[in-house]
C-alpha cells in the first residue's frame, strides 16, 4: 500500500508571515493538530510545520499574543516528510525514526500533496483487522510506531525558544 491512497489531501497551509493565531484558527476550523508552512509564492515548496503544541509553547515562552508573533518564530524547520509513493511501511519507519506522529506529503516534483497521520494508518489497520483480509498495515506495526513516537526526548533534545 502506498503513501497516496491514505494520506489526507485537502490541506490548510499557512506562511510564515501568518501569525499563531491564524494557525490556530486554521487548525480549530479544520479539526487538526498541525499546518504545513508552504512558502509565500504559493508554489507548494514546504519550509516548515507548526503544531498546536509549538503554538501554545512560544505563547508561553515568548509571553506575547497569538495574533503578536509569526508564525516562522515557532515552526519546526527541519520537516520529516514522505513521498506519495512511498510505502506505508517506510512511512510508518520516518515516523518511528523521528518520533513525528505526522509527516507532509510531497509530489516528485518535491511539492505538498497530502499529509500522512499515524491516525490514518491506524484507522486502516483497524479497517483491514475488521475486513478479515491479509492486513499490509498491522495493528501490530501502528503499536510500535505509536510507542516509538511517544518515547520521552533525552533533556539535551528539548530547548525553549527565545
Amino acid at each position: 500500500m502506498r503513501v497516496e491512497q491514505l494520506m489526507t489531501r485537502e490541506l490548510k497551509v499557512c506562511v510564515e508571515a501568518d501569525t499563531l493565531n491564524r494557525a490556530a484558527q486554521l487548525m480549530w476550523e479544520s479539526d487538526c493538530g498541525c499546518i504545513p508552512v508552504v512558502r509565500a509564492d504559493g508554489d507548494g515548496m514546504v519550509t516548515g510545520i507548526i503544531t498546536d503544541r509549538d503554538i501554545a509553547m512560544a505563547a508561553y515562552t515568548q509571553g506575547k499574543q497569538l495574533w503578536a508573533i509569526p508564525v516562522g518564530a515557532a515552526m519546526a524547520r527541519k520537516v520529516i516528510v514522505c513521498h506519495a509513493s512511498d510505502g506505508i511501511s517506510q512511512a510508518e519507519a520516518l515516523m518511528r525514526d523521528n518520533r513525528v506522529r505526522r509527516v507532509p506529503v510531497l509530489d516528485h516534483n518535491e511539492h505538498l500533496v497530502g499529509l500522512l497521520s499515524l491516525s490514518d494508518v491506524a484507522r486502516e489497520a483497524q479497517r483491514e483487522t475488521s475486513a478479515g483480509k491479509r492486513a499490509e498495515v498491522t495493528i501490530e506495526g501502528v503499536s510500535e510506531t505509536l510507542a516509538s513516537v511517544c518515547q520521552p526526548r533525552p533533556s539535551h533534545e528539548v530547548t525553549l525558544a527565545a
